[in-house]
């Protein structure tokens, strides 16, 4: 047994293990060496050699595993603010694009941007994400559409996690639109300019996954499976934004590649929905794209609970359809849009977020888990999906950077 660093007590731990609801233990001790947890249970039951340690009164506060959002495009230049108002106005959506206004106006301020400025701005939407108990955050490209911007992207993405005490998984997202000197050309720009890229990037050591935009206005399952192809060949997991508009098989096309996700999955089908089942994929729901956007048609929540498909939340940050910062915030409308349960909520950004990303080390509050927690001013974890425009945060404790 390492020695003890920290010895807390006096506490509600929300482990998020299958043991209990919650996997809530009332008056419980969690101890901590090394960055990594080696015991939580009752405080009564400590054993002696961790009971010695000066403890860490908490005051009889909630403890639970770090937040996770496991699905954002937090770099980016510019933002949308001026077409949020014209639609708001009564422009249409032809009048924005003609007016410079959607994916085309974010790619142009992204490729004007240098890493410097890419970096500030990213810095202060990932300080508003941990400031809420966030310690593992997902990155994504896609908004260069072009060689070097996709990896300017993916380099700032890194310097994130070099900046804040947070963990930064990257997902090269070069598949997510055709840019205009390219518009009605989509495979010359796979073949010229995205998958060269990703390959670049993954020589660099910038990608941790590779996503995709299944849909009609983006690539189809056949033009995404050949991204996918170079992604296995480079030994690379993937994940698909699938079924957020239409169904085009996405989700099911992604599950045949062992995806860790499908993400939006509005549009979703019960064979989809099986066959994520079988491969293990993680249901990511992004109820700030669907508030934004005025959606109609929620994802098939029930039909994923009776399938076994674990559900995971994330605030989709970004400038044109969720310009949402708050996984708080996120935990709530995933209650309120599409009627998930408070401890469906928490698990979405905890255990299944760590899933969505291919991580077995963070989610849960267990010995040999990083020690990535979130201390919390409130008495029952339903309260974290329950208030709306409230940060009940007391501390982050960020484990092991290992």
């Amino acid at each position: 047994m390492p020695d003890v660093i920290q010895l807390m007590t006096n506490l509600t731990a929300v482990t998020l293990t299958d043991e209990a609801p919650y996997g809530l233990i009332r008056d419980a001790a969690i101890g901590v060496a090394g960055g990594r947890i080696i015991w939580v249970g009752r405080r009564e039951e400590l054993p002696q050699d961790i009971a010695k340690s000066d403890p860490v009164d908490m005051g009889g506060r909630l403890v639970t595993p770090g937040l996770i959002d496991c699905h954002t495009h937090l770099v980016h230049g510019g933002n949308r603010a001026v077409e949020f108002e014209m639609r708001l106005n009564g422009a249409s959506y032809e009048e924005v694009a003609r007016a410079g206004g959607g994916i085309v106006s974010t790619v142009t301020a992204t490729r004007a941007a240098n890493e410097e400025a890419l970096l500030l701005d990213a810095l202060r939407r990932a300080d508003a994400l941990i400031a809420e108990g966030v310690t593992t955050l997902e990155i994504k490209s896609g908004y260069g559409l072009d060689f070097e911007t996709e990896l300017r992207m993916l380099r700032v993405a890194r310097a994130v996690a070099a900046r804040r005490p947070v963990r930064v998984k990257t997902s090269f997202l070069g598949a997510h639109a055709v840019p205009a000197e390219y518009k009605g050309r989509e495979d010359a720009y796979l073949e010229e300019i995205c998958i060269p890229a990703l390959r670049a990037a993954q020589a660099e050591g910038l990608v941790d996954a590779v996503d995709g935009f299944c849909e009609g206005i983006a690539f189809s399952p056949a033009q995404i499976a050949r991204v996918f192809d170079v992604a296995q060949e480079l030994g690379l997991p993937v994940k698909l934004h699938a079924e957020q508009l239409s169904n085009l098989g996405g989700a099911a096309m992604a599950a045949g590649y062992g995806a860790l996700s499908a993400d939006h999955i509005e549009y979703l089908d019960v064979p989809g929905v099986a066959a994520m089942a079988r491969a293990g994929t993680v249901a990511v729901l992004l109820p700030g794209a669907f508030y934004t956007l005025h959606e109609t048609q929620a994802p098939p929540v029930q039909a994923l609970r009776d399938h076994g498909v674990p559900i995971a939340l994330a605030t989709d940050a970004n400038p044109g359809s969720s310009p949402l910062t708050s996984l708080l915030l996120t935990m709530n409308m995933g209650c309120t849009l599409f009627r998930l349960t408070p401890e469906e909520a928490l698990r979405g950004v905890t255990v299944n977020a760590a899933r969505a990303l291919g991580l077995a080390e963070v989610g849960t509050i267990a010995p040999g888990q990083r020690a990535d927690l979130a201390v919390w001013d409130i008495e029952h974890p339903a309260e974290l999906a329950y208030r709306i425009g409230f940060n009940p945060l007391h501390s982050r404790i960020f484990g092991d950077p290992a």
